[in-house]
């Protein structure tokens, strides 16, 4: 890992990097309190459908310190992205109540199909056939189709689930349209984010993250060194399947400390 003249920003993916449902991970207020305390960056991005006052909420009870205006969300992007392009654009949400929540209070929420513009899909514990027709009719009617992350599963403090991926899958294979647009991570809208908040090119940051599709995916198609933690979505025994290689793989961002140590001897 190259070091550059002045300290590298770091981004760091939060669940299953920093937390594990609502209880924090090894070591990771003490690894974000010493990397402050050696001048790097920081900056927290999440997939996840809270917004960033409400993962610095959730944080803080776990007992990590994050302000939220260090952290980037998903539907952060998605709600910005909207406001830009589609501004009073009626939606078609499948998503768990977070995010309808939020973006009703922009836009118009439908399940007529012929009156969504967008159909905008996340993680939804409660989809089914219905959810799926309407937004199936809705998308051969030539909806714009959004998503605000596209991961496969999600990790939970006793195992994963499907995650958004399954639905797009369903999605595009009943209706034969290909998403348009992935608001999250590995997406450049929230890379520039990012970015542009650690005042870093991309070859000055490192990004810390327990998903190879979505992390160290976003590290390697913009010139970051990654970092790939075990406490998340990746056990050691997936590493073998990994096409995306992580340039380090640590235990937990416990470890992080360590690694720079031994990088800078």
């Amino acid at each position: 890992m190259d070091t550059t003249s002045r300290p590298q920003g770091f981004i760091f993916d939060i669940d299953g990097t920093i937390l594990r449902g609502h209880q924090a991970l090894p070591g990771a207020a003490e690894t974000i309190g010493e990397l402050r305390r050696r001048g790097h960056p920081l900056v927290f991005v999440s997939n996840a459908l809270e917004m960033p006052d409400e993962q610095a909420a959730r944080l803080a009870i776990a007992g990590v310190s994050i302000a939220p205006e260090e952290i980037i969300t998903a539907p952060q992007m998605l709600i910005d992205y909207l406001t830009r392009h589609m501004p009073g654009a009626t939606l078609y949400v499948i998503s768990d109540p977070p995010l309808k929540e939020n973006l009703g209070r922009t836009f118009i929420i439908s399940d007529v199909p012929a009156e969504i513009e967008a159909v905008v899909v996340s993680c939804d514990h409660q989809f089914d056939f219905h959810k799926l027709n309407i937004g199936f009719q809705a998308l051969r009617r030539g909806a714009r189709f959004l998503a605000v992350n596209a991961d496969p599963i999600c990790p939970l403090p006793d195992g994963v689930i499907p995650d958004a991926g399954a639905i797009i899958g369903a999605l595009e294979g009943c209706s034969k349209r290909k998403l348009e647009l992935v608001c999250g991570k590995p997406s450049k809208m929230i890379t520039e984010a990012a970015l542009k908040w650690l005042d870093r090119t991309a070859q000055e940051c490192i990004i810390v993250g327990d998903n190879p599709e979505s992390d160290i995916d976003m590290g390697h198609q913009n010139g970051m060194k990654t970092i790939l933690v075990l406490s998340g979505v990746t056990r050691p025994e997936d590493l073998s399947n990994i096409s995306i290689r992580p340039d380090h793989i640590l235990e937990n961002i416990n470890a992080i400390s360590r690694l720079l140590n031994e990088i800078s001897k």
